[in-house]
């Protein structure tokens, strides 16, 4: 009788632990799955971080100007501060913004994000100058930008110059003709760069062939 009840409760014991081990493991297996899952969104999320550093470390910024402002107001005067930032890539993206706010860091931080949405794409020569000669103009500020041979450099002056520089032209010669606000002359630089066209897309515009254009 003993030995009959022992092996029964033995029996029962083993029979009740192993849907416990059962359960172990499918919990085990479900906490992996989890840690798989969330890595997987951790790592995603690394890499989206990444490239957004990688995408703002290639945009350089370069401060034009900052001027102490004021605005009257009811209460008497407001004081606060303007940059004008000027933001490029250097191959062919740049960008002319303005910032206002009450300490610098603000108004540079407000400029450079006010550039950024007002990028424009510059096409380049494969000796990093302007295809055809531009001219632009903002208020009465006039701006000539003409192409120059590989080895010229950058010549140019003020914002213009520092225009040119983060739009990746490394080969142009520029004139100031108008007004010496630096904010309006690189405004003026700005439409002389949107302003410029291809050999082949006047070819494709004009609906003629791009010998004809040579010709």
């Amino acid at each position: 009788m003993t030995e009959s009840n022992t092996n029964s409760n033995t029996k029962e014991a083993s029979s009740s632990n192993a849907p416990a081990a059962a359960d172990g493991q499918s919990q085990g297996k479900q906490e992996q799955q989890q840690q798989r899952r969330g890595g997987g969104r951790g790592d995603r999320r690394g890499r989206r971080d990444r490239r957004g550093q990688e995408r703002d470390s290639e945009w350089q910024e370069r401060v034009v100007q900052i001027r102490r402002v004021s605005k009257t107001v009811k209460g008497g005067k407001k004081m606060s501060f303007r940059a004008i930032v000027v933001v490029g890539n250097e191959r062919g993206q740049v960008g002319v913004g303005v910032g206002k706010a009450g300490d610098v860091i603000g108004a540079v931080r407000k400029g450079v994000a006010d550039g950024k949405k007002h990028i424009v794409r510059v096409p380049l020569t494969s000796h990093s100058s302007i295809p055809t000669l531009s001219n632009g103009r903002d208020g009465a500020a006039s701006v000539l930008i003409r192409p120059a041979a590989p080895g010229t450099g950058v010549i140019a002056g003020g914002s213009i110059r520092t225009v040119l520089e983060l739009a990746g032209i490394k080969n142009v010669l520029a004139k100031r003709l108008g007004s010496k606000t630096p904010l309006n002359n690189a405004r003026a630089a700005m439409v002389a760069l949107a302003s410029l066209r291809t050999h082949k897309q006047t070819a494709k515009e004009r609906g003629i062939s791009l010998q004809q254009i040579y010709s």
